[in-house]
């Protein structure tokens, strides 16, 4: 009987063991794939910290993707490396910090980020930075500053011609622009000049005699 009982307990104790072995080998096979792909992935990101090392000290090694672009804004010589597909907006506000262009529709629908570019007023978010290496460009703070404005922008304060002020600096880009091109004298000839650069507050009105006040050479006159 003992016999009998050790026979039969044997083969159970046997398979106990096999299904431990089983689960054991699994476990370090696992294991040891988490190690190989671990140590694959932390030797390839040394490599890469080790080959964004600069050569000598205090070299500053060029972003991959990006290409050299020389841009004059406001009169001054900028040297960038950007994305090739970085907009003239995205390197004003990005790149050169200056934050007076304003990124509305970002579809050039609305003005908001209006400069001139030799003169002629554009919508800057629709225009590639690389383009326009040797340009002339201007943004509003190239236009003028306190204590010496620009008779469009002292005619926009005089006139109330800006409420939340959001739309105001592609608003002066385009009327300052307006002053040298061919319009004719009528309000609703202003207007249609200006109908590319969107108000949300609807200043229009305001914005149309602050206009023609410089227009036709007269000192606007602040509101009570």
């Amino acid at each position: 009987m003992a016999e009998q009982s050790q026979s039969k307990e044997t083969p159970q104790a046997s398979a106990q063991f096999g299904k431990s072995t089983r689960r054991r080998f699994l476990s370090r096979l696992g294991m040891a794939s988490l190690l190989a792909s671990t140590d694959r992935v932390l030797g390839e990101h040394a490599r890469g910290d080790a080959a964004a090392i600069p050569e000598k000290m205090g070299a500053v090694p060029a972003v991959e993707g990006t290409i050299p672009v020389s841009l004059r804004v406001n009169g001054k010589k900028y040297d960038l490396r950007i994305d090739p597909r970085t907009t003239l907006l995205d390197c004003f506000r990005e790149h050169l910090h200056l934050t007076g262009s304003k990124k509305g529709c970002d579809h050039g629908q609305c003005g908001a980020c209006t400069v001139h570019v030799n003169g002629r007023r554009m919508n800057s978010c629709l225009c590639l930075a690389a383009m326009y290496q040797g340009d002339e460009i201007t943004t509003i703070e190239g236009v003028g500053q306190p204590g010496n404005l620009h008779p469009i922008q002292e005619a926009f304060v005089a006139h109330d011609a800006y409420q939340c002020g959001y739309c105001t600096c592609g608003q002066i880009m385009s009327a300052v622009a307006l002053l040298t091109e061919p319009c004719g004298p009528e309000d609703a000839e202003v207007k249609e000049l200006m109908s590319g650069n969107i108000c949300r507050c609807g200043a229009y009105q305001n914005i149309v005699e602050a206009i023609q006040s410089v227009r036709q050479n007269t000192r606007p006159e602040k509101a009570g």
